[in-house]
């Protein structure tokens, strides 16, 4: 298989450390299950007009421990259905950089990137050359390229398509165990390489998420 190649260009949205999955999708709005619903509520607790901003293709920066919190499934969702296009940051909380993956948005860890770069600059995903171009300032970041695997999430929509695929080719049951195991691995040895689940040693306070401006 072959991932596409960038996942597009877009504006960037910059916040601080500590974004919870309750900043990204507040527990009054878990009741809601549709894709318009749950993008209109998008950041709702961090910054309430941020689904009227956004627009297709930009992408969500972040410090450190974005994602913290509840493991809802839910977060991801609802900043894949309001078009950010990947999600930046100096660390992730474990789960919520997996459930990334597994609705098919790109995470990616990048500490030069996200310091240097500024709201609203326009900036270029390449995930298959693990690159980021910043179009505003002209300047080139890279980071560790996710394995192909979940090239292939993001390229299919996700973890569920992609087994979806797996099946409709064939594969046998005991195969696909052995195989899901294996990837599983991979992508342990990725997350240790890549900051999540990392968290910065000084003392910070959970309840206050940063916006950079």
């Amino acid at each position: 298989m072959a991932a596409e190649e960038k996942t597009g260009t877009g504006r960037v949205w910059k916040y601080g450390d500590n974004i919870s999955t309750d900043h990204i999708l507040p527990s009054r709005f878990m009741t809601q299950v549709e894709p318009h619903e749950l993008a209109a509520n998008c950041m709702a607790g961090a910054d309430r007009d941020f689904a009227k901003k956004v627009k297709p293709g930009d992408v969500l920066v972040a410090g450190y421990n974005i994602g913290y919190g509840s493991s809802r499934e839910q977060a991801p969702q609802a900043l894949k259905y309001a078009g950010v296009s990947a999600v930046i940051a100096k660390s992730f909380a474990r789960i919520f950089y997996r459930n990334c993956y597994n609705v098919g948005l790109p995470a990616i860890s990048c500490r030069e990137f996200v310091d240097e770069v500024s709201e609203g600059d326009l900036v270029e995903v390449d995930l298959k050359e693990g690159s980021i171009t910043n179009k505003t300032t002209g300047k080139s970041y890279h980071f560790i390229k996710p394995p192909e695997f979940l090239l292939d999430y993001i390229q299919l929509g996700g973890l569920i398509p992609y087994l979806e695929k797996l099946m409709a080719q064939g594969v046998k049951k005991e195969r696909g165990h052995t195989c899901l195991s294996e990837k599983l691995l991979v992508t342990s040895d990725y997350c240790r390489t890549s900051e999540v689940g990392k968290r910065k040693s000084e003392k910070r306070d959970r309840n206050v998420p940063q916006k950079i401006n």
